[in-house]
């Protein structure tokens, strides 16, 4: 029994040499014979490759498992790591909510005391509607803008022309089905406003050019490009702190104020009632110009 396997050992050593050494010249062959019964039977290489994906593919899934099965669990792993961070972030944050909270509760209530305490009055209310531009009858004489809301929708005269960048002007016409609104540009236009820091009061007037200018600025007033312009709240028809627009010219000559407002690309309108009392002449404010100093 031995000898025989010894003799199987004997002749297995020179076929397992000669095939280790002529296994490459093998594959090369092998592959050329592939190539070329490729091109001869097209079909029948088509059977074959089928047959050996079939017979591969549930030896393939069961590889695939472990592989899927082990990247499931980095990227649970993974997941619940990020989940820790996310947890302890909306931990810090849900801190710091609470001290914000805490803070904003104590303002309130000495705001409530401080009220009670010098009787202030409270704010107006407001209500306000959405309309759509809808005709630029502006020219070399009038800025003003054409919407489509009226008094049936509840506008009055003086209400505040509003778009999501700032104070565009105020309702000054008003019919059942539109509504004309006075731009900041135009030469009747007349805002009470502060400006910059110091909240130095001044007076935005129209010109009918894009950048209207300040008026009766607060003596030694010292302002600067850049600063910001609101509203003053004088005169009740604005309320205070309505964004206005930024100074781009400071000089002894001329004041001048770039608008928040992009008149090239204003298509809707918030038309806003702060429920003011409002000073507000009558006469339609393009049948008769007014003068630069008559405020508006």
């Amino acid at each position: 029994m031995k000898k025989t396997a010894g003799q199987a050992l004997h002749f297995a050593a020179p076929a397992r040499a000669w095939a280790q050494r002529f296994a490459f010249l093998f594959l090369v062959v092998a592959a050329f014979a592939l190539m070329l019964l490729g091109k001869a039977d097209t079909l029948l290489v088509e059977r074959a490759r089928t047959m050996v994906t079939d017979a591969m593919a549930p030896v393939l899934e069961v590889l695939a498992r472990p592989v899927d099965t082990v990247g499931d669990l980095v990227e649970q792993t993974q997941e619940l790591a990020d989940l820790r961070t996310d947890n302890a972030a909306l931990r810090r944050e849900n801190e710091r909510l609470r001290n914000w909270q805490a803070a904003a509760q104590k303002l309130e209530a000495e705001n409530a005391a401080l009220r009670e305490l010098s009787r202030l009055t409270t704010e107006p209310g407001m209500r306000f509607i959405t309309a759509r531009a809808i005709g630029d009858p502006g020219g070399a004489f009038v800025r003003s803008v054409l919407v489509n809301a009226g008094s049936r929708d509840g506008l009055t005269k003086g209400q505040a022309a509003l778009t999501s960048d700032g104070l565009a002007g105020r309702v000054a016409e008003v019919g059942q089905r539109s509504a004309r609104i006075l731009l900041l540009t135009d030469i009747n236009s007349r805002v009470p406003v502060v400006v910059g820091p110091a909240r130095d009061r001044a007076i935005l007037a129209g010109d009918n050019s894009n950048q209207p200018t300040l008026l009766y600025v607060t003596p030694g007033a010292e302002l600067k490009p850049g600063d910001q312009v609101v509203t003053s709240g004088h005169g009740g028809v604005f309320p205070p702190g309505l964004p206005v627009g930024v100074v781009i010219q400071a000089d002894e000559t001329v004041m001048r104020v770039q608008p928040f407002v992009s008149w090239a690309h204003m298509e809707y309108v918030r038309l806003v009632d702060y429920e003011l009392p409002g000073i507000l002449l009558p006469a339609s404010p393009w049948q008769t110009a007014v003068s630069p100093g008559a405020p508006r």
